[in-house]
Order: C-alpha cells, then sequence, then structure tokens
C-alpha cells in the first residue's frame, strides 16, 4: 500500500462523522434497523424501563428500592438506609464500580453502552421509535427536514416535539423520585406549588435538559460528554470482545455482481453496500475498525446480516469478536482463561461488597473509656470506670437503646436517661461499668458489652475494665 493510499485510509480519524468541514453539526438519520439483535434489545429495554418507572414505586421493608439523596446525604439501597457515618461503604462501593468498569470493557468492550445505557435505551428504544412513526424512516426525516414550513412539516413537528416533551416529563419526575422519594414526590405535586418552588424548579429543569438531550443533543452525549468512549482508547486492547468487521473476509471491498467468482477476483464478501453505515446512530463506519462514537449498538450487525442473507453469503462480516479472533480467522468467541480470570476478579469484586453490605449494622456505636480518669469505689466496695459512648442509628425509625454487660455480673448506670435514637441521630453520652472486685482479671479485664433495642441485641462491644494493680 502506497503512503498515499494508507493517509486516506486514515482520513476518518481527523474528523467526525457528526461534524462538517466548516465545524457545524451535521445531523444523524439512521435508517430504522431490524434483525434479531434489534428484537433483543427491544425486549431487554422493556423490562429495564419497567424496572425504571417502577423502580420508585417498591419498598421493602417501608423504604425505598432505591434513593439517593444527595441534599440530605442520605442513600437508600435495596431498602438499606446509609448516612453519612457509611462513607466508607461509599468508597468502597465507588472504588469497586470503577474497577468493575476498567475491567468489564477489557473484556467485553462497550456491551454495557449498546444494551444497558440510559441515554442509548431511551433514544434508541424510545424517541427514535417515536421518531420513525411520525416522521418515517431516513429518507423521509431528510427530505422532511428539507422542506419548507408547510402544514404537514408543522403538524408532524408540533405532534412530535408533544410527545417528547411529555415523555421527558414522566423521565424528570421518575429521575427526581430516586433523589427526593416517591412519598415526598406525591407531596410535592399535591399541596400548594408556593411550598415546594425549589422542587417544582427542578422538575422543569429535569424535564428541559432530558427534551434537549433526546431531541437536539442525542448521540452528542455519547460523543462528547460521555468520558466511557475515550477511556476505551486505552482499556481496550486486541482481545476485547467488540463489535468487529472481518476485514481478513470483507476486503477487497467491491460492488456485487452476479455469477461471479469474487475470490478467484481478488474480491471480499463486503459488497460496499453501506448498510452498516446507514443504520448507524453515530455515523460511523464499522469497516474501519473500534473507534469512540461506536456504543456497540449491533444495529450494523443486524444491517449487514441481512445484506448476506440477500447476496447468499454466510452471516458474520460484522460480529461480536476480538481483532485477534479476526486475524486468527476464528468463527466463534473463545472463552479465554484471561476472560475466565477477569471475571472472577469480577466477581470477586462484587461479593465483597455484597459482603459488606449484609454485614451492615442498624445501629454503629463505640465506647471508650473516659481519657485521664482511673477507677473509683463505690460505698458497697465494687469499681467502677468512666465511659464515653456515641451511637448512631442508620435506621429510619426511632430506637431504644439500652446496654448490657454480657458476661458475668458487672453492672452499667447510664449518666443522664434513657437513649431513644430518631431516625438519622447520633447521641453522645457517658456511662458507669460497676464490677465487683472478685471478678478482676489482674489490672486490666476485659469485658463485653451488648447492645440492644426491643428486646434484640444489635452490636457487641468490648473494652477493658481498669483495677488496682
Amino acid at each position: 500500500m502506497s503512503l498515499e493510499e494508507e493517509v486516506n485510509r486514515d482520513a476518518f480519524r481527523d474528523s467526525i462523522a457528526t461534524i462538517d468541514e466548516s465545524g457545524n453539526r451535521k445531523y444523524i438519520y439512521p435508517k430504522k434497523p431490524s434483525g434479531r439483535f434489534y428484537k433483543w434489545r427491544t425486549y431487554l429495554s422493556w423490562g429495564l424501563l419497567a424496572v425504571l418507572f417502577g423502580g420508585p414505586w417498591i419498598k421493602i421493608s417501608g423504604e425505598p428500592l432505591l434513593m439517593l439523596n444527595v441534599i440530605e446525604r442520605k442513600f437508600i439501597i435495596f431498602g438499606q438506609i446509609f448516612w453519612p457515618q457509611d462513607f466508607y461503604l461509599f468508597v468502597i462501593g465507588m472504588i469497586t464500580m470503577a474497577v468493575f468498569i476498567i475491567v468489564f470493557t477489557v473484556i467485553y468492550g462497550r456491551l454495557f453502552c449498546g444494551w444497558i445505557c440510559p441515554q442509548t435505551i431511551f433514544l434508541e428504544m424510545v424517541f427514535r421509535k417515536i421518531e420513525y412513526a411520525i416522521d418515517g424512516d431516513w429518507q423521509r426525516q431528510k427530505k422532511l427536514e428539507k422542506m419548507p414550513w408547510n402544514a404537514e412539516k408543522i403538524r408532524k413537528r408540533v405532534l412530535k416535539l408533544s410527545i417528547f416533551l411529555v415523555i421527558s416529563f414522566f423521565i424528570a419526575n421518575t429521575f427526581l423520585m430516586y433523589i427526593i422519594g416517591s412519598d415526598d414526590w406525591i407531596q410535592l405535586v399535591t399541596d400548594n406549588p408556593a411550598d415546594h418552588a425549589g422542587g417544582l424548579t427542578a422538575m422543569v429543569i429535569f424535564t428541559l435538559l432530558f427534551f434537549g438531550v433526546f431531541s437536539k443533543f442525542r448521540e452528542q452525549a455519547c460523543i462528547v460528554v460521555c468520558p466511557y468512549g475515550r477511556l476505551q482508547g486505552v482499556l481496550l486492547d486486541t482481545k476485547s470482545i467488540l463489535v468487529t468487521y472481518d476485514f481478513v473476509r470483507g476486503e477487497n471491498r467491491s460492488r456485487f455482481k452476479r455469477r461471479e467468482d469474487r475470490k478467484e477476483a481478488g474480491k471480499g464478501d463486503c459488497i460496499d453496500c453501506h448498510a452498516c453505515v446507514d443504520v448507524c446512530p453515530t455515523g460511523i463506519d464499522i469497516r474501519n475498525g473500534t473507534q469512540l462514537e461506536c456504543v456497540n449498538c449491533t444495529a450494523c450487525i443486524d444491517a449487514c446480516d441481512a445484506i448476506m442473507n440477500k447476496v447468499g453469503f454466510e452471516q458474520g462480516l460484522i460480529r461480536y469478536a476480538s481483532e485477534d479472533q479476526i486475524k486468527n480467522e476464528q468463527k466463534k468467541i473463545t472463552f479465554t482463561p484471561r476472560m475466565m480470570a477477569y471475571t472472577a476478579v469480577l466477581g470477586v469484586l462484587l461479593s465483597v461488597f455484597v459482603i459488606l453490605m449484609a454485614l451492615r449494622t442498624d445501629v454503629e456505636t463505640t465506647l471508650l473509656r473516659a481519657p485521664g480518669t482511673t477507677f473509683q469505689e463505690q460505698t458497697d466496695g465494687r469499681l467502677s470506670n468512666l465511659y464515653q459512648y456515641k451511637v448512631i442509628n442508620k435506621t429510619n425509625d426511632a430506637l431504644p437503646i439500652h446496654f448490657e454487660v454480657l458476661e458475668g455480673s458487672a453492672e452499667i448506670k447510664l449518666v443522664g436517661k434513657e437513649l431513644v435514637l430518631q431516625k438519622g441521630e447520633n447521641i453522645e453520652g457517658a456511662l458507669f461499668i460497676i464490677l465487683d472486685k472478685s471478678e478482676l482479671d489482674g489490672m486490666k479485664t476485659d469485658v463485653k458489652i451488648g447492645v440492644f433495642s426491643n428486646g434484640q441485641q444489635l452490636e457487641t462491644l468490648e473494652t477493658v475494665f481498669l483495677g488496682p494493680i
């Protein structure tokens, strides 16, 4: 290959498909996809959308399935409440998620983007389907865009944008419920609007934001805003599974001619029909190789397979594969030891996080001897030590708290009234542990204390009782 041919081959990397030569936005009108992958993605999107819109109304033990109230620093995951005191779990969760993304991308590429990402699901499975129903397929959309503002264009634009706005309103309210909870949302929409100016303002801002993203900004969210596409440049390697064009089988590409022996003519199976380009929602040519704009939506796979069926060639010219598998002419994905090891790492990370979540208690108590103090002798001859405690209620209910010594006949006396912690409250105080001299085990005696609420032991604490030498 000459230097000029090599430069021309890589010229696509000098620009992106959504920007023209003058630097202006070039809107993408992808052809409506169809095929087995598109059908599976549609079914999956129905399930994920049902979970998304139904999530705020699902409660576990009276708590939402998921609520991320950043303002009040209150987070609920699977009915478990997390307060600022659980920040370590948040950090571990974020580290786990970051490592998970890295390891998952190294193995499976941008599978998440094409199948699970909310941006892709809403744009491709909701808004574009509505657009195809109202404006028609890609060629009709292009024609409508160039059409002068007549009755047909106004009618279609008003209808489409009105539906887009209504759907954006529902999406905005759903995301708002994930922040403040469904109960507070019901109060927000039923009370006097003047009492909830902040919440209503957030609702309007979210609605306009989603409307702008899905009606105009569209694929730019993936190309310009989302860092994942750029991250894949350092995460992917030749063994990563991606939507890939089989250049070994497809090149040299040329137009299809009946009764022609393409192998004898030095031609590959790619008939240069541009079907894969026409359906791409980000406007790229997958035959140029891995590109940051590609979200692995599989539309090009379905389009290419349909063409291969028509001309009588084998399917899979574009398929899920790694670069190494293409070079080695492997037809099926091989689950290598490397992939097994990385998948095992993912499993371990998730398991550790789940175990930490399961071991989390409803209260968190610390008990320390008061600094600078020693034992005191009581009038009845027993000895006492002064301790300081701090108790945090991690539940959404009021909890009465009391302490008991679990072994021996030691006694606990609180300084002040009995403890009742409101939801999310933390209380500090002092207490005495009183111990008979016969129970001393030298200068330092280990003592186990239980933290109880409503007859149920919530925690076990260990401390040291100081006695005479």
